[in-house]
């Protein structure tokens, strides 16, 4: 036994996304006395202006979103007691197919190993028990969240650490609920395009594949309080327009798969900890 906390590393690639898809497990652990770090890989300078400005339209000052969204993000992780902020900096790479993709110094465009041996010196430093990030497809395509992946599996192998490793996904059970709830606030919404609906079909996995569930319905109040800190792009946060309520209802629940685990704990299991003390 040693005096070093038990810690969880998040390595996400957007101020925001450290609440959508971990703030409760954040805000839980964290209440429970374990060292929570944050590693953000961008600094969001593609995200919505003053205003909901759009990128590349006529007002929208990439720098002045970087400072914008970086008193959010620190903002957020007041909310959730995160233990420690760590920014890599690289450039927001925008959507899949954007022109920043090719942008100088965009995330999407770096090297793997150099963003891994960066985010290596972190692991090395804080010496996490869990690490978690994105699956191979960053959960949805998105270039940013692809490459956080990327160097996270990389950094691992640079290290002679042993943490447990999850991916974050979703239940296509609730991914379901999602678009009942989507048609409840807009009945007049159009029927969605078909290669829309096949592309969503394959987000998250079938309930009986996902090896970690983990309660955080407690903590579903500061999951929603830190997605609204997040302001400047309230207009792209649809979990906002549930409410407080719903969002605890649907959001509750925070859920992994398991890549990596030397503690032999048996799966399905109800704690990113299980194994660990």
């Amino acid at each position: 036994m040693t005096d070093r906390p038990l810690t969880l590393m998040a390595v996400h690639a957007h101020p925001d996304d450290e609440a959508t898809g971990t703030g409760g497990i954040l805000a839980r652990y964290a209440a429970e006395g374990i060292r929570t770090v944050l590693v953000t890989c961008t600094d969001g300078g593609c995200g919505d202006g003053p205003g909901g400005v759009k990128p590349g339209d006529p007002g929208h000052d990439p720098a002045a979103v970087v400072s914008m969204r970086r008193r959010e993000l620190q903002e957020s992780c007041e909310v959730l007691k995160i233990s420690d902020l760590e920014t890599l900096d690289y450039a927001d790479s925008g959507m899949m197919g954007w022109a920043s993709n090719d942008a100088p110094g965009a995330f999407w465009q770096s090297p793997v190993q150099e963003g891994a041996a960066r985010l290596a010196d972190l692991m090395r430093h804080y010496q996490p028990d869990v690490v978690v990030t994105y699956d191979e497809n960053g959960f949805y395509g998105h270039p940013d969240h692809i490459q956080a992946h990327r160097i996270t599996m990389a950094a691992l192998e640079m290290t002679e650490l042993t943490p447990k490793v999850y991916w974050t996904t979703m239940p296509r059970s609730v991914m379901q609920r999602f678009g009942e709830f989507m048609r409840e606030v807009n009945p007049d919404m159009p029927e969605p395009d078909p290669a829309e609906v096949a592309a969503m079909a394959k987000i998250g996995l079938p309930d009986d594949e996902i090896s970690t569930w983990v309660d955080t319905t407690a903590f579903s109040g500061q999951k929603f309080d830190a997605l609204a800190a997040h302001a400047s792009q309230g207009e792209n946060i649809f979990f906002l327009k549930m409410g407080k309520e719903r969002f605890g209802e649907l959001m509750g629940m925070e859920t992994f798969s398991r890549v990596r685990d030397t503690t032999g704990a048996a799966l399905p299991e109800n704690d990113l900890f299980a194994g660990l003390r």
